[in-house]
C-alpha cells in the first residue's frame, strides 16, 4: 500500500524549473526519498521527461562513493548534461558529500538543470535549511 503524499508531491510540481534548488527534509525513515525518488520521479515520467534527462544519486548505495567528493560529483553530473533540454537531478543524503553547497552553488549555474536534494541529518537541517 502506497501512502498518498498529494501535498507534498503538489509543493514539488508548484516548484519546478524555478531556479531554486528544492530541499527535502526529515527525521530518518519519513518517506523523504520515496517521495523524491519514487512519487516525483513517476509525475515526471507521465510528464514525458526521458528518463535519461533524471539524474538520480543515492548516497546509500556504495556505487556512489566516488561521489562524495564535491568536484567528483560536479563532472558527473555536468557530463550527464548532452543537450539542452531541462535536467532533473535528485540526491538522496545530499549531506554527506564533502562541501555539498559548493557543487550545488556551482551546478545552479545550468539553466536547464532543476535541482532537488534530500537531507535527514539534525545538523544539516539546521545549519542550511530555512522555513517559510
Amino acid at each position: 500500500m502506497e501512502i498518498k503524499r498529494d501535498l507534498y508531491l503538489n509543493k514539488l510540481i508548484e516548484r519546478m524549473n524555478n531556479g531554486q534548488t528544492k530541499i527535502i527534509t526529515g527525521i530518518r525513515r519519513c518517506g523523504k526519498s520515496y517521495l523524491l525518488n519514487n512519487i516525483f520521479y513517476r509525475y515526471l515520467i507521465q510528464n514525458e521527461i526521458k528518463k535519461d534527462h533524471i539524474i538520480l544519486i543515492y548516497f546509500e548505495n556504495i556505487e556512489n562513493e566516488e561521489l562524495l567528493n564535491y568536484k567528483k560529483l560536479y563532472e558527473y553530473v555536468k557530463e550527464k548534461i548532452v543537450d539542452n533540454e531541462m535536467y532533473y537531478l535528485f540526491i538522496d543524503e545530499v549531506q554527506k558529500v564533502d562541501n555539498f553547497i559548493a557543487v550545488l552553488n556551482s551546478l545552479r549555474k545550468f539553466e536547464n538543470l532543476d535541482i532537488y536534494v534530500t537531507g535527514s541529518n539534525s545538523n544539516f537541517v539546521f545549519r542550511y535549511c530555512y522555513w517559510i
